[in-house]
């Protein structure tokens, strides 16, 4: 099943309409029908938008973990590693680049969900917009991004590092 079937099988399961989500996400209606319909690639901030409003992890609507599947922003490239859950979360384990340039502006996820970041090479700023961190190689950076937050490489270099993201335990068609 590709992502937009997926986007879609949440959204009617939760009793969302197409215009309601996009509304909901601040993504166009026609962005999200695209999606739905396999005529559009989603950024990596789409598709937190929209998985923030439909309560579940990004990888609720990618493909399986044994595929690697990798979405890209405006500067953050993340390769999926791993998934797993315990009793009171899923736990999504990226490897991360962040390409010198412009920050990423990342949407809020829903509430609960934090963002633990450990740099491997170069310098990276993130965290919520009004309070971002710094963090060089060996450095190590966590917020709760249920706020809009950012990823920016300081200087020059290409930012490598882990994501790994924790959502709350909750109520998904593969749980």
């Amino acid at each position: 099943m590709d992502v937009g079937r997926r986007i879609r099988a949440l959204r009617m399961e939760r009793g969302i309409s197409l215009s309601e989500l996009a509304r909901l996400a601040g993504v166009g209606k026609a962005t999200l029908s695209g999606l739905e319909n396999g005529v559009r690639n989603p950024t990596l901030e789409t598709l937190y938008a929209i998985t923030a409003q439909l309560g579940v992890p990004l990888t609720a609507v990618l493909s399986a973990p044994e595929q690697t599947p990798t979405v890209r922003g405006a500067a953050v490239g993340a390769t999926l590693l791993e998934v797993f859950h315990d009793r009171d979360a899923t736990y999504e384990l990226y490897r991360m680049r962040v390409s010198p340039g412009p920050a990423q502006l990342s949407p809020a996820h829903q509430a609960g969900v934090t963002e633990h970041v450990t740099v491997f090479s170069g310098v990276l700023r993130a965290g919520p917009v009004d309070a971002p961190s710094t963090a060089g190689p060996g450095g190590y950076l966590r917020w709760t991004s249920d706020v809009p937050h950012s990823y920016a490489a300081v200087g020059d270099d290409e930012v490598r590092a882990s994501l790994l993201l924790r959502y709350p335990r909750l109520s998904t068609p593969d749980n």
